[in-house]
């Protein structure tokens, strides 16, 4: 871990500036307002054309921005700047179209830090930020809960789905946030300087996007520059603790692991079912600070556990004291599809977590329960299941797969596991989650839990992963009725 002197330079002269932005949608609609506020004059382009984009068009063409529809790859003459969705692909035409005309390319995130602290006089709120490939957002709700029982005007912002523009740029204000970022956020912040950052996990994901994993790796990296306090890594997974061995951080700026066992000096991590501290105390070669208890943690399954420690380390690095990491674990609620029980049936335990859209998350997942039936499949995004498989098999008394790429599962379990029984629908149909759910039933006995964690994508039976979610519960509470 490289340590330097940091600065960043704050711009947010755009009056006159020739500025495009790329993608309408949650971030671009906000990044237009915010620019054309502040005298830039803004053209959006966006590749879709249909009733939704002319409707958003109409708002902001009402206001004065120049909007582009069914054309986002043509770089709009005089273009000065360009802020982009954080979706759109580094490769689009558009992009290199500005890097071979030298102009800087921004996304929503970097706007967003570019203009904290305006208007002029408004405080900047320092940032505490989460990044991984899992448990993102489960993280910055637990850290904004712990920040809030310490007394802290805060806000879980970023991907969570509330714009950083909107928290930044709002009238009220902040003593920190707590900021959820995804890999494509981090490839458009160049400047991005958090107070404390936490990379909580690394696995294959988004590789199509990245075109690598080293890429992929290097984005997420990108959270720890700069950092003034803490980067928070995971003692697990050493991919984490090489991020922050690559890192330029500010001169004091510490490395803090977290741990599901007992943690050494500079780490938090857990002491008979008692969430320790020996990063944020006195003497830390010698002393440990009680957190809170595994009970505490909503729900207590291992991988939850590890983003309690990850956000409780972030909240201690900004000097939260330890009775508010207990009372902001205690008050957290987990959203709707992440381990979520749904009911007991004839002594048997439905949870749904379809938010495990990706091997790495069901893993996690399926490390929390002894003998499961396990409901999954959908769109595999090109990922493969041999080792998820073959690290579960012990757990599974049986399988029941849905969705387009089912297939890829089945033969993982017949390698690994050849017997488990298996049942293969052959639906991709919403109407199969009823029929797996019964099928699963057929399958589990007293004592099992019958776990929706598809480690695939749901766009191929479902609009997202709530919905499937949603499929599974009613189809559980059909079978109670």
């Amino acid at each position: 871990m490289g340590s330097r002197q940091v600065t960043s330079s704050v711009s947010s002269d755009f009056q006159g500036k020739h500025v495009t932005v790329a993608g309408l949608g949650v971030s671009g609609i906000p990044a237009a307002r915010a620019l054309h506020a502040r005298g830039a004059l803004v053209t959006v382009v966006n590749d879709g054309d249909d009733a939704r984009a002319r409707e958003q068009a109409a708002e902001l063409e009402a206001l004065g921005v120049t909007v582009r529809l069914g054309d986002g790859a043509t770089l709009p003459e005089g273009t000065e700047l360009v802020v982009t969705a954080p979706g759109w692909k580094p490769d689009k035409p558009l992009f290199e179209a500005a890097r071979a005309a030298g102009v800087e390319i921004w996304g929503d995130v970097e706007l967003a830090w570019r203009l904290r602290g305006t208007p002029a006089g408004k405080p900047a709120a320092p940032w505490l930020a989460v990044t991984g490939t899992n448990g993102k957002t489960t993280t910055v709700q637990m850290l904004a809960s712990i920040l809030k029982a310490a007394g802290l005007r805060t806000a879980a912002v970023g991907n969570i789905g509330v714009s950083l523009l909107d928290a930044v740029l709002g009238d009220e204000e902040y003593d920190v946030l707590a900021v959820e970022l995804s890999s494509y956020q981090l490839h458009w912040a160049p400047s991005l300087r958090a107070h404390s950052a936490a990379v909580l996990n690394l696995a294959p994901d988004h590789l199509d996007w990245h075109g690598s994993m080293e890429a992929y790796a290097a984005d997420k990296g990108r959270i720890y520059e700069g950092n003034r306090v803490a980067c928070v890594y995971n003692v697990a997974d050493k991919a984490t603790e090489e991020l922050v061995r690559e890192a330029d951080v500010e001169e004091g700026c510490r490395a803090i692991g977290f741990t599901l066992g007992t943690p050494g000096p500079s780490q938090l991590g857990v002491v008979e079912g008692i969430l320790v501290d020996r990063a944020f105390v006195e003497n830390r070669h010698k002393n440990a600070q009680e957190l809170a208890e595994i009970a505490d943690v909503n729900p207590p399954a291992p991988h939850n556990i590890a983003n309690a420690l990850a956000a409780a380390a972030l909240a201690r690095a900004f000097g939260v004291p330890a009775t508010a990491v207990r009372d902001g674990l205690r008050a957290f609620t987990p959203d709707a599809h992440r381990i979520a029980h749904v009911a007991d049936v004839d002594g048997v335990a439905y949870v749904d977590d379809s938010k495990a859209t990706n091997t790495h998350a069901t893993e996690a997942s399926l490390a929390a329960y002894e003998s499961i039936v396990w409901i999954a499949g959908g769109l595999a995004k090109g990922a493969t299941f041999d080792e998820l498989v073959a690290k579960s098999a012990k757990r599974l008394r049986g399988a029941v797969l849905i969705g387009a790429d089912r297939a890829l599962i089945r033969d993982a379990l017949a390698r690994h596991a050849p017997e488990v029984p298996v049942v293969d629908l052959d639906r991709t149909d919403t109407g199969a989650m009823l029929a797996a759910v019964q099928e699963a039933q057929r399958l589990a006995r007293p004592g099992d839990t019958v776990l929706l964690a598809p480690a695939c994508a749901s766009m191929d039976m479902f609009a997202n992963y709530n919905k499937r979610g949603d499929a599974f519960a009613e189809a559980v509470r059909e079978l109670g009725s």
